[in-house]
């Protein structure tokens, strides 16, 4: 049996754990996840996944973080939830440096911490769910040097402290490599704001002597800022490969302005992360603090993969379909 399958029915097995317990909650427990930034959709929508979770299982939660992308703040959040004696907390890491002394206090106090989307594998936390960030990354460098036709320079928007994006970036290089005429010719740090994405673009097409013939956004923000500068200045032919399915993103999508964008899956994460949240509880490790990644047998795994998917104009229609389908059954 291959070690995929083998990890996949350990998974089953411990999610078992969890649905089985549906009788055994009580009033004391309560779950907490701590999002990047709760205007962004692709949050709203993994705050979804989790509440739904909650409802179903009927235990108590809450949905937390900053209104704008702020580590600090995030940090904040996270520290109250350990001050409430959260049953668990679920976090979407912004900057793991900061947010790493918060991580270990939390399973030092005895409450199990699971990072969804953005990891801080430096950090005690116990395991990591999401996507694999490496693929999606290389999945768009494919997709990239097909539209380049092989050749061309590219801008990339992201935000270089975090670990996913870095993971990202690097698959997009490792399928680069395969098309030299392919040259990655600078990266900028939105940090955390689209403007920065929207006033780059601009900045780049109206300088005729920096030939830019594709935009690669790592991040779910800046994908439609592109597409939006590009528009209004009707300026064609430029290649711009997104992340993530906001409204917005598909639109430009189905309008032709962004090639393809990398389906990420936030309410499958959030759902999923608060089904093992209350496996845990339920079924608690010999040790919060053991660093299980390490053991062959261990009782929980290092890392989740959620999936991911290439939307393009052959698939938009479908996709914007599944989610009005799901949608009406909630």
């Amino acid at each position: 049996m291959s070690r995929r399958k083998i990890f996949h029915l350990s998974l089953i097995a411990f999610l078992g754990f969890s649905l089985s317990c549906g009788s055994a909650h009580d009033s004391d427990e309560y779950y907490v996840f701590i999002a990047a930034n709760l205007q962004v959709p692709y949050w709203k929508t993994a705050g979804a996944g989790f509440t739904n979770a909650a409802a179903q299982m009927k235990v108590r939660s809450d949905f937390e973080g900053p209104q704008t992308y702020d580590p600090n703040a995030e940090k904040e959040a996270f520290d109250r939830a350990v001050q409430k004696k959260a049953t668990g907390i679920l976090l979407g890491v912004t900057d793991p440096a900061v947010l790493r002394d918060s991580i270990d206090k939390a399973i030092a106090a005895g409450i199990p911490v699971v990072t969804i989307d953005s990891d801080a594998p430096a950090s005690k936390r116990l395991f990591f769910i999401g996507t694999n960030n490496y693929q999606a990354g290389f999945t768009g460098g494919q997709r990239l040097a097909q539209e380049l036709h092989g050749k061309g320079n590219v801008v990339v928007f992201t935000m270089p402290g975090q670990p996913n994006l870095q993971d990202r970036l690097h698959g997009y290089k490792e399928a680069l490599a395969r098309t030299p005429d392919i040259k990655i010719t600078r990266v900028v740090d939105i940090q955390g704001d689209p403007r920065i994405a929207f006033d780059t673009t601009t900045e780049i097409i109206g300088k005729e002597k920096d030939k830019v013939d594709a935009f690669v956004c790592l991040e779910a923000q800046s994908g439609k800022e592109v597409a939006s500068v590009l528009n209004s200045y009707h300026v064609t032919g430029k290649t711009v490969i997104a992340m993530d399915t906001d409204a917005e993103t598909l639109d430009w999508i189905k309008k032709g302005a962004i090639a393809a964008t990398i389906a990420q899956k936030p309410y499958t994460m959030a759902f999923v992360g608060l089904q093992m949240l209350d496996g845990l509880h339920h079924h608690r490790p010999a040790s919060l603090e053991e660093d299980w990644s390490k053991d062959s047998y261990a009782p929980i795994p290092a890392f989740v993969d959620t999936g991911s998917d290439l939307i393009d104009k052959s698939n938009v229609d479908a996709f914007l379909q599944v989610g009005k389908n799901l949608s009406a059954t909630q």
